[in-house]
């Protein structure tokens, strides 16, 4: 049994507690080890508002979410009536509910703005290959929290949205259509898919949110934060052991972050109190229409933090197929003839690609629209083993890096903006051409991000204060 720390019997009252509880439960060592006695790189910016905002969006869902389940009924028949009912009989229900529907695009709009940031900067290097692998999970998680959610108001863009979705996983070969059953309860979107989506989105999903937040959290301060200058500042310590280049998270960050919370915030109220539907991208008109399955509406398209992905499931088409194939042959054929392989090597990766091609060809292309929409988010996770450049940060990488990235983000927001629209010929063209490009830029990372003329990294931090 560790040894209690005795203190005076005349100090303050306060003092006399928190040794107590000290003795009991380590406080102080976690308030001095996450905060106080955490160092963060001097040279934050603007960029580094958005894990803060994360955290904050979290506990608005969380506290909000607790307030709604006490007047939500998950039942077909009543679930549509509860959120009315909310909206318009329960005090301050309105303002619940608009908070938590403004808080899901806001969640994804701050996580979105976050991890572009991990990816300028490079926060996924080592020794931060963990600290990004718990990061793509919680968004992988928030996504499947976000969807359950999607359903819950029982309207018709939440019965329509969520039964395309489910119905995706019956293209899968073999186990489909079992595995789309089990998901729905029911041969078709019903009270047995309301009831398991409510209670997956209520209490099994967000345990798993929280357990990774917090693992993320251990794993960041475990090898400390990265900077937009990407040099490790425990490289330089004074006699005391503390990094020359930080500065305690508290106080400097943690007020430093009330500026982020209160710009956030505002932009979060304006939105809440003046423009909730969002101009029906938060909340799609047609969800304000009870669910009807005799009624299919005339555009079913899923809410916009989905539709990048949605609009790369809708590119895979027969057609976009045989291209598919041409690049995989014509990959193995290169990698054939420039890698230095040995004979039996270069008969694997060409007997590979035609095994695939097969696969490719004997599967409908709706199962790998699947596979492109799902991959889109698993490749995150093999970012830090893909980037091969001698330098972390934007800054001192080559300067058509930055339009590359750029170009990338554009190419992002227009899949998005596709995937909100109805299907026509020149918005599939236009999403196959992005969809490629976002693979690509991820599969020939190796390559690209190798090449060029890098600056050289300063041996310390650069730093102006503001």
């Amino acid at each position: 049994m560790a040894e209690f720390k005795e203190i005076s019997p005349d100090a303050p009252m306060a003092q006399k507690a928190l040794n107590w509880i000290d003795n009991r439960f380590p406080l102080s060592k976690l308030y001095n080890e996450h905060l106080a006695e955490y160092y963060a790189p001097k040279n934050f910016n603007f960029w580094y508002f958005f894990g803060s905002l994360a955290l904050l969006v979290l506990v608005i869902q969380i506290v909000t979410g607790i307030f709604l389940v006490m007047h939500y009924k998950p039942d077909a028949a009543l679930a549509f009536a509860s959120v009315e009912y909310i909206m318009r009989d329960v005090p301050w229900g309105w303002l619940i509910r608009y908070m938590h529907s403004t808080g899901a695009s806001a969640f994804f709009v701050v996580v979105y703005l976050h991890m572009y940031r991990g990816l300028i900067y490079g926060s996924y290097r080592k020794p931060r290959e963990l600290v990004w692998v718990f990061g793509c999970a919680i968004f992988l998680v928030l996504m499947a929290e976000a969807f359950m959610g999607y359903l819950l108001p029982w309207g018709q863009m939440s019965y329509w949205g969520a039964q395309v979705i489910v119905n995706l996983f019956s293209a899968i070969p073999f186990i489909g259509p079992d595995l789309a059953l089990l998901i729905r309860g029911d041969f078709v979107v019903g009270d047995a898919t309301l009831n398991r989506f409510f209670a997956f989105h209520v209490i099994a999903v967000p345990l798993v949110l929280l357990g990774l937040v917090v693992a993320h959290i251990i794993a960041l301060h475990e090898v400390g934060s990265n900077n937009p200058d990407g040099v490790e500042i425990k490289a330089h310590k004074d006699a005391n052991g503390k990094p020359l280049d930080g500065i305690p998270f508290h106080p400097y960050y943690s007020v430093h972050d009330i500026l982020g919370v209160m710009g956030f915030l505002l932009v979060f109220s304006a939105i809440v109190f003046f423009a909730p539907e969002f101009g029906g991208f938060f909340l799609e008109f047609n969800n304000f229409i009870p669910a009807d399955p005799l009624v299919t509406p005339l555009h079913i398209a899923p809410v916009w933090y989905f539709t990048p992905f949605y609009s790369m499931l809708r590119a895979i088409t027969t057609e976009m197929m045989f291209a598919l194939v041409a690049i995989v042959l014509g990959a193995a054929v290169l990698a054939a003839m420039k890698l230095q392989l040995t004979k039996t090597m270069k008969t694997v990766v060409l007997g590979g690609a035609v095994v695939l091609v097969a696969l490719m060809l004997g599967i409908d292309a709706k199962f790998w629209g699947v596979v492109a929409m799902g991959g889109a988010v698993i490749i995150l996770f093999f970012l830090p083993w893909l980037d091969n450049s001698p330098v972390k940060s934007i800054r001192y990488r080559p300067s058509w890096n930055k339009w590359l990235y750029g170009i990338f983000v554009i190419n992002f927001l227009i899949l998005g903006y596709l995937g909100v629209l109805p299907p026509s010929p020149i918005g599939e063209r236009v999403s196959q051409v992005g969809t490629l490009f976002y693979f690509g830029f991820f599969l020939l990372m190796p390559w690209w991000s190798r090449i060029g003329e890098f600056k050289p990294v300063p041996d310390r931090v650069t730093f102006k204060p503001h």
